[in-house]
């Protein structure tokens, strides 16, 4: 008769083993935090479009209606007051300065002024047609950064400008968050940008997103 040997086992208090145990938490703990993470991060770019859209869409109305703000009372658009002739007339320095001098107070460059800040308002806190708002945001911000030149020390009259920053102003930074906000879809968050990429024309129309 054959006799099978069994392996002796030492007799004793064995710890259970937690190795399965570690990976689901620890791998679910690494979803949520990245979740989170994703979660404010989607917080703070809609966050940033939306006080960015009224920024715009001040502008434009503090310029229609001349609230008293930078848009003196009674000289608003409605009141035929020129949204472009006060700041275009104003330019002393820079490349285009008889340029803009030539298109002060033009009505094609008033309704295109307010055209672009009414859009790109509206854009913005609508959540839609971001990659649009920041093409032709950033082509305002980019004459309106030449319009005041901050490379210049000196204005054509050779009085100080008082720049602050050769290079980097406000309208840099509003070009930059026009073009953070559209690659980062801001308009998902707290704005209609899902319905608006499921329509047929932007679909077809990725630029339109």
């Amino acid at each position: 008769m054959a006799v099978h040997e069994h392996p002796h086992r030492r007799p004793g208090f064995h710890l259970p083993s937690w190795r399965g145990h570690r990976t689901a938490p620890t791998s679910e703990s690494a979803v949520s935090a990245r979740t989170d993470t994703a979660t404010l991060r989607a917080y703070a770019f809609a966050s940033l479009r939306l006080l960015t859209g009224f920024a715009f869409l001040w502008a434009f109305l503090d310029k229609t209606f001349g609230f008293g703000y930078a848009t003196p009372s009674g000289k608003g658009w409605i009141d035929d007051g020129s949204p472009t002739k006060g700041f275009l007339s104003g330019v002393a320095a820079g490349p285009m300065e008889s340029t803009f001098h030539s298109w002060a107070g033009d009505t094609w460059a008033d309704w295109l002024f307010m055209a672009g800040l009414l859009g790109v308002g509206l854009a913005l806190i609508g959540g839609i047609a971001l990659r649009l708002a920041a093409l032709a945001g950033t082509a305002m911000m980019a004459l309106m950064w030449i319009a005041e030149w901050p490379p210049a020390q000196h204005l054509s009259d050779g009085a100080p400008s008082m720049s602050t920053n050769p290079f980097v102003d406000y309208h840099v930074i509003y070009a930059v968050a026009l073009i953070a906000l559209a690659l980062a879809s801001a308009g998902d968050t707290w704005g209609v940008g899902k319905l608006w990429a499921r329509l047929p024309f932007v679909r077809h129309n990725g630029w339109l997103r």
